[in-house]
This record gives C-alpha cells, sequence and structure tokens, in this order.
C-alpha cells in the first residue's frame, strides 16, 4: 500500500488527476495519470473550492488506460458526503490574539448544526484546543504546558 499525493499544490504534470468524482456518498471515480497506482493504495486529492483542504482516498480497484500511455481510472472509498460545502471561519487566540483563517469542510446536508463540530475538529487537526468556548494556539499551548 502506497500513499499517492494529487493535491493542486504539487503541480506536477507526469503525476496528474484529471478528474475526481462522487459515485455514491462515500465512492468516488477518479482519473489520472502517473504514479502507479494499484488497488489498497491511498490518493489524498484536493477539495474543489478549498485552499488547502484535502480527502483520503482508498483505491478499491484501479484500470490502467492504453490510451494515453500512463492513464488509469480508480474506484475508491472515502469520507461520506452528501453534499460538500467548504466553509471559512476567522478564529482568534484567547492567549496572544494570533489569528487564524480556518477553513473546513462541512456535510451541507445536516444543516447549520454540524458546522460548528466540523469546524472544532479541524482546529484540533491544526493543532488548537478548544474549551469553554475559549480558543488556544499550538505556541500558547506549549507555554502553558512548559
Amino acid at each position: 500500500m502506497v500513499e499517492h499525493d494529487f493535491r493542486y499544490n504539487l503541480l506536477n504534470p507526469a503525476h496528474t488527476l484529471n478528474e475526481c468524482r462522487a459515485l455514491a456518498p462515500g465512492r468516488y471515480q477518479v482519473t489520472g495519470a502517473g504514479g502507479s497506482i494499484q488497488a489498497g493504495d491511498t490518493l489524498l486529492v484536493s477539495l474543489k473550492g478549498s485552499r488547502d483542504l484535502h480527502m483520503r482516498l482508498q483505491v478499491e480497484k484501479v484500470r490502467h488506460l492504453i490510451n494515453p500511455p500512463g492513464q488509469w481510472l480508480a474506484v475508491a472509498k472515502g469520507p461520506v458526503f452528501r453534499e460538500l460545502a467548504i466553509h471559512r471561519w476567522q478564529v482568534e487566540c484567547d492567549g496572544c490574539a494570533r489569528t487564524l483563517e480556518l477553513e473546513f469542510a462541512v456535510d451541507a446536508s445536516l444543516g447549520e448544526r454540524a458546522r460548528a463540530p466540523a469546524a472544532e475538529a479541524r482546529l484540533a487537526e491544526l493543532g488548537w484546543r478548544t474549551a469553554e468556548g475559549r480558543h488556544v494556539c499550538p505556541r500558547c499551548r506549549q507555554e502553558h504546558a512548559a
């Protein structure tokens, strides 16, 4: 099992992603070139409309195409979104007043109540801590721990 990185910020023409579309919630069809993709591999794919969010897809089956050479078509499983929405929030550290432009993905079909938990989960991924409505950045967390 190998991890292949197809995020936008790489811009490698020999290792590109042509298309990633949802077949059903949690199942995706991915077309790309390069990378010697095999069943069981993991693909990192940028989320459309996002600056830096990506999703991790697990390849179930892959078909290598003859023409054009090096191109492949894969079916993969990944995060279940009925209706993907990208949101941006601004969070300020209550310790040092550092500001973070937070970008997170949420299933819009779950409504407004799903936004806060998705934002909190993304903050935790970035090393921030949230308790009782207060936000603490990773630097302040280290200072308080020392």
